[in-house]
């Protein structure tokens, strides 16, 4: 995997920044986007360069259409070439049914559904045999556990129409497309020790939250060789989450 490049939405934190740096470890150069804390972005990149590879922080809003777009232009204009999506960008907004106004509506499919396909579909057009399209998205699609959840969920379940779509559309120019469904994973926006992670951590089979570095070494796989007759499939990274 040398020389080829990555593409990792929202990759200055979390399951985002964990899968960067596998796949710099892997060989690959590594490009991030981020929205608002370039400290952050900044040092994942110092990671992926100490670890020998390309390095490159892209500010860009999932949920704007054009900087969806950008973000993979710029990745092929900086590194010149574009061979792994990882369409890692999301935001979770969880409240009763009632209390969702349409501002928040808009603002989770702009940027968990229609940044999500746009990002793929920019990518798609500049991949070669071989790429590559992992898109990461949620247990709550297997698993609802209570209220409250109805637009988050619905936001992650169009991933999965998406990539058995693009797994189709793709096939024939040897480009796989699959999903990732995190289970409760231990990141600064779930944090394994915050007021709701006891719940979260008994309805999974093992019993904990997940590592960040868990779900990203299935993110490895997935881009890597072993999977090349991997596509159209969704794999749970959730510790028995969905069983």
């Amino acid at each position: 995997m040398n020389g080829s490049v990555a593409l990792v939405t929202g990759g200055s934190r979390g399951i985002g920044a964990a899968s960067a740096l596998r796949l710099a470890e892997d060989g690959l150069d590594v490009v991030i986007t981020y929205v608002h804390d370039a400290p952050a972005a900044a040092e994942v990149v110092g990671k992926v360069e100490a670890l020998g590879r390309r390095g490159l922080a892209v500010r860009a809003d999932a949920g704007d259409a054009a900087q969806a777009v950008a973000a993979v232009e710029e990745t092929v204009r900086a590194l010149g070439r574009i061979d792994v999506l990882v369409n890692n960008a999301g935001v979770g907004v969880l409240g009763p049914l009632d209390g969702l106004g349409l501002a928040e509506v808009d603002r989770v499919l702009s940027v968990n559904v229609r940044g999500a396909f746009l990002t793929a579909q920019a990518a798609a057009g500049r991949m070669g045999s071989g790429g590559r399209i992992i898109t990461v998205g949620s247990c709550m699609t297997q698993r609802v556990p209570g209220p409250g959840g109805a637009l988050y969920a619905m936001s992650k379940s169009a991933l999965s129409g998406l990539t058995k779509a693009l797994a189709r559309e793709l096939g024939g120019r040897g480009i796989t497309a699959n999903l990732v469904h995190p289970g409760p994973v231990d990141t600064d926006m779930n944090p394994a020790d915050g007021p709701y992670a006891d719940p979260q951590a008994a309805m999974t089979a093992l019993g904990r939250f997940g590592t960040a570095p868990e779900v990203a070494a299935m993110v490895s796989f997935l881009a890597g060789p072993d999977s090349v007759y991997v596509t159209g499939a969704e794999f749970a990274v959730d510790g028995g989450y969905a069983a």
